[in-house]
């Protein structure tokens, strides 16, 4: 057993061995922008969906933004919610593996990339250990994150965080519509 501290109740044990361990809600901020970008986090999405003790219950439409503390072209974002019994770390674990699935590469610090994954929210853990940190400590300062997430979960944003980020450029991708119907039915 692993505790893991949760705001409201304090220790939260999960059982890492996955048997019994109870479903949460978490959500994934999906980007690139290398390649065709919109196709790669389409297929994140599915691959996601597809993941073992996980299920997709909600996807954002296809956003375009600027980067961000990096170079290259513009990002295609998304943010979807998924249920699921995989421990945080284990989904963390997934997730880096559909990266380099894609062909993702760190050769440095916020370097472009065909796929980049990460884990935003996971139930109301708070979690802080070397290869992993949620809430994700930078979602706050991107409108790439804030505002697909708001669309899916506008419970875990305020106005005054959107409005914090209102001068970052966004725009939403016009076929981002059936995207969200098809990978959900």
């Amino acid at each position: 057993m692993t505790p893991v501290t949760s705001p409201g109740n304090g220790l939260r044990t999960i059982n890492v061995a996955g048997a019994g361990r109870t479903e949460v809600l978490a959500f994934i901020a999906l980007g690139g922008n290398m390649g065709d970008a919109p196709t790669t986090v389409r297929t994140a999405i599915t691959q996601v969906a597809a993941m073992p003790q996980t299920r997709l219950v909600s996807a954002s439409g296809l956003y375009r933004s600027a980067p961000v503390d990096a170079s290259g072209p513009d990002f295609v974002n998304a943010v979807i919610g998924v249920q699921t019994h995989l421990n945080a770390h284990e989904l963390l674990m997934q997730l880096q593996h559909l990266e380099t699935l894609a062909g993702r590469k760190r050769p440095y610090l916020n370097a472009p990339r065909t796929l980049d994954l990460d884990l935003l929210l996971y139930g109301d853990a708070r979690i802080d250990s070397p290869q992993l940190v949620v809430p994700h400590p930078r979602m706050m300062q991107r409108a790439f994150v804030l505002v697909p997430l708001a669309e899916i979960a506008p419970h875990c944003v305020t106005a005054e965080q959107l409005r914090a980020v209102v001068g970052q450029e966004i725009h939403r991708f016009d076929e981002s519509q059936s995207l969200r119907d098809g990978a959900l039915h």
